[in-house]
């Protein structure tokens, strides 16, 4: 017996040694839960199932694999990746998903447990489809209520758990950081579940899911009118950085704040024959409701318009709003399969019978409930203890920029806004488009240490949670051809909204010593 008691305490004293080991995870016994998989993985590549991707340099960690089934129609996959207990950082960070997700973020969790978090990732409770496709979400309510919210709280749940007896050790502190849909799931956490997270970032949400659904048919009936061609970005570019670069007070191909751009589009209209140096009439009226954003049939503001300035390059207008042809558009696909499949219910819908006034009201009555996250009030957040930092691309052409100030000062009005300046912080990120590239400083915060952006904003709010050391402004910088290895081409401070970073007068403006930030 003493001899058991030995070995049982030099085995416990081993690095890396766990109470309970991976294999045992799969005895796990969690609500509605079933553990397919419980296997440790080596250090290295790891082959993404169904994938030709590997994700590279890996720590050996705990792969736990399962499914977790909250109602009849639920079919929640999700896997948990646990680091060996010698890396391991005592926290975790839950992971989102981009679109309609769909599969697991591999690449999110790889991060998190090479940055020596614990971390989980979801499918959201249905496979993904090709291209953009909500025909799981068609007569499945309950599949609408996973992806909605409830696969992100469960997987939580789980993933918690299951770091709990992996390490018979107390978990610090909790995580979630995402953008896009990623924010929306994010911005669900603090409103819907308040004790999941410690701290969470939010980027670009799509927090207005069924709001964003009909700004993006709203504009794809005007694009039917009189569609913008792709070809014609450079020219519509060149002419709001024409008009609006030097406002700001550097002309650098970016504009630090798009709302100070009085842009005319009318400057660009075709004097003789057509050509992608032009726009006809027609193009005009569309490009401005673009920019004013859909309003009902009593002059209210169904959501906020894009901004002018970065219309071109890979992640800019062609992909998202004029897609080289309308109906391959991401904001095409993603509007018109929220209200076929979510709100009709009926694949054959046809977008060109939408009515904006009408349609609106009717998916936040059918839907609005389920996908939105635009709850105000974070009270039982901040009694958590949480905080949140929330992110925006001036340049994004997927999701409105405005929209994500509107957010941020509705919980000011809703919390007051010495409250909410304890726990919420906003940076709108000029030149940048949707959760990251464009023409302005796109890697922002400690970049000598950490050249990703979001892990920079995470180190950020952990000190923000664990130290009580709120997060000021920032710093971005743009690298060479966009590659970290060429070197720095630019900085710039990013500040805490509603600062703007402002040139001194004197010294490079490429170097962000050179910049203050300042309440314009």
């Amino acid at each position: 017996m003493r001899l058991s008691i030995l070995i049982l305490g030099s085995l416990l004293a081993v690095p890396g040694f766990s109470a309970t080991s991976c294999a045992d995870l799969a005895a796990q016994s969690l609500p509605h839960t079933t553990i397919k998989t419980a296997e440790r993985i080596t250090a290295g590549s790891f082959p993404v199932p169904g994938q030709q991707n590997t994700i590279p340099n890996l720590p050996p960690f705990c792969r736990v694999a399962g499914t977790i089934r909250p109602s009849a129609d639920s079919d929640i996959q999700f896997e948990v990746w646990l680091p060996d207990e010698a890396s391991w950082n005592t926290r975790y960070l839950g992971t989102g998903n981009g679109g309609f997700a769909g599969d697991i973020n591999y690449r999110g969790i790889g991060s998190a447990i090479q940055r020596g978090y614990a971390s989980a990732s979801t499918d959201t409770g249905h496979t993904g489809t090709n291209g953009i496709s909500a025909a799981w979400a068609n007569g499945h309510p309950e599949k609408l209520i996973d992806y909605g919210h409830r696969a992100i709280h469960e997987t939580t749940v789980v993933a918690k758990a299951l770091v709990k007896a992996f390490y018979q050790k107390k978990l610090e502190h909790s995580y979630f950081s995402s953008c896009s849909n990623g924010g929306r799931q994010a911005l669900m956490e603090a409103q819907r579940y308040p004790d999941d997270f410690d701290g969470i970032i939010a980027g670009a949400p799509a927090n207005n899911f069924t709001h964003i659904a009909s700004e993006f048919v709203w504009i794809a009936q005007a694009l039917t009118a009189a569609y913008i061609p792709s070809a014609k970005m450079p020219a519509l570019e060149a002419a709001t950085l024409s008009a609006c670069d030097a406002k700001d007070g550097v002309k650098d191909g970016v504009l630090d704040d798009p709302r100070q751009c009085k842009f005319d589009p009318a400057v660009l209209l075709c004097k003789g024959a057509e050509s992608d140096a032009c726009l006809t009439q027609g193009q005009i009226d569309t490009l401005r409701k673009i920019y004013e954003g859909p309003k009902d049939s009593r002059g209210h503001e169904i959501l906020a318009g894009f901004e002018p300035g970065g219309e071109t390059g890979p992640g800019g207008w062609g992909g998202w709003i004029t897609g080289g042809s309308l109906t391959k558009s991401a904001q095409f696909g993603f509007g018109s399969e929220i209200y076929a499949q979510m709100v009709y219910v009926n694949k054959d819908w046809d977008y060109k019978t939408f009515d904006l006034t009408r349609d609106t009201k009717l998916a936040d009555q059918k839907i609005g409930h389920v996908i939105n996250a635009t709850d105000a009030n974070l009270k039982s957040f901040v009694k958590h203890g949480g905080k949140l930092i929330l992110y925006h691309g001036w340049c994004d052409p997927a999701l409105p920029p405005r929209n994500t100030i509107e957010y941020y000062e509705a919980v000011r009005a809703k919390m007051g806004p010495k409250q909410a300046d304890a726990f919420m912080r906003l940076y709108m990120l000029p030149g940048v488009q949707h959760c990251g590239g464009g023409p302005g400083p796109n890697h922002y915060g400690d970049f000598d240490k950490e050249p990703d952006a979001t892990s920079n904003l995470l180190l950020a709010l952990e000190r923000w949670v664990e130290s009580g050391v709120a997060p000021a402004d920032l710093t971005a910088v743009r690298y060479k051809g966009n590659r970290a290895a060429a070197g720095v081409e630019r900085s710039r401070p990013i500040c805490a909204y509603p600062q703007v970073a402002k040139y001194k007068g004197s010294g490079s403006t490429d170097e962000a010593a050179s910049f203050e930030c300042k309440v314009p």
